[in-house]
């Protein structure tokens, strides 16, 4: 309820004179205003006065959706994967909805042996709503097929499902942002969500930003890329294989062999399948 509704039964809606206030007042000073003529100009108007009128605003109790910096209340309990991509397209869990295009949502069969974790979306992704569209996807595409890992047993998606990014000037080309360990976490409930829903034989872990929201801040990808990994995450024991996100391939001084470390964690994913 707004605050004018929450008043609007008060009696005497209009604002009572200055001269009504005769005590109070003061040759060439407006006379002082009691709570009751601010509430009443309140349910009156419509209008909230501002602090410097003299005396406190009432007090507003509720919070955005996003102030809680989590996506648990967005999450439906059931439906599978088209339900959550429905409820997501609406998640206010942390504020990266503010300025992204749209929820980018993951994407893949529900029967998918494979998991990808990257990330988040980029600005092609933002776009378009789909995950792995741009040069990183690209690039990540052609290392799959080289691997040996059938795209029809893939299922991508990322750690945050909005794009944060900033801009050296306003209309200026957006530059990725690396998302917060709160943002994070916040977007969790929905990664857990997939993982229930698609329960992957194996996770291919995208770089270190996916790999921290899965195996916890101490995750480090140089230390571990490349092998198989059992761990439980989200209440289901998993197994995963670290690797860096083709981004850093697209940024390595050495394209060739940064490509050719992915293709090679990449294999040991496959081999792990079977």
């Amino acid at each position: 309820m707004g605050i004018s509704g929450r008043f609007s039964g008060m009696p005497g809606a209009a604002l009572a004179p200055a001269a009504a206030f005769g005590s109070l007042a003061v040759p060439g000073r407006t006379a002082a205003r009691s709570p009751d003529v601010r509430l009443r100009r309140v349910a009156a108007t419509g209008t909230r006065p501002k602090p410097h009128d003299g005396y406190p605003c009432p007090m507003v109790t509720s919070r955005a959706p996003e102030d809680a910096y989590t996506a648990e209340p967005f999450v439906p309990s059931r439906g599978g994967l088209p339900a959550l991509r429905r409820a997501a397209a609406d998640c206010r869990g942390c504020p990266l909805h503010r300025d992204a295009t749209q929820t980018v949502f993951g994407a893949g069969s529900t029967d998918a042996r494979v998991m990808l974790v990257g990330e988040q979306p980029g600005d092609q992704e933002d776009r378009q709503g789909k995950p792995f569209v741009g040069p990183a996807g690209k690039l990540l595409d052609r290392a799959l097929a080289e691997a040996g890992v059938d795209p029809g047993e893939v299922y991508v998606t990322n750690a945050v499902k909005h794009f944060k990014f900033t801009r050296a000037e306003p209309r200026k080309r957006r530059i990725h942002k690396a998302p917060s360990l709160r943002e994070t976490t916040a977007c969790a409930p929905w990664l857990a969500a997939e993982l229930a829903v698609v329960e992957p034989e194996l996770i291919v872990v995208l770089g270190a930003t996916a790999g921290k929201a899965l195996l916890g801040s101490s995750f480090r990808v140089t230390q571990v890329r490349g092998t198989v990994l059992e761990e439980e995450i989200h209440g289901r024991p998993e197994r995963l294989v670290p690797t860096v996100h083709p981004s850093a391939v697209l940024r390595a001084d050495d394209r060739e062999a940064a490509y050719r470390g992915l293709v090679a964690d990449l294999r040991t994913a496959a081999d792990t399948l079977g």
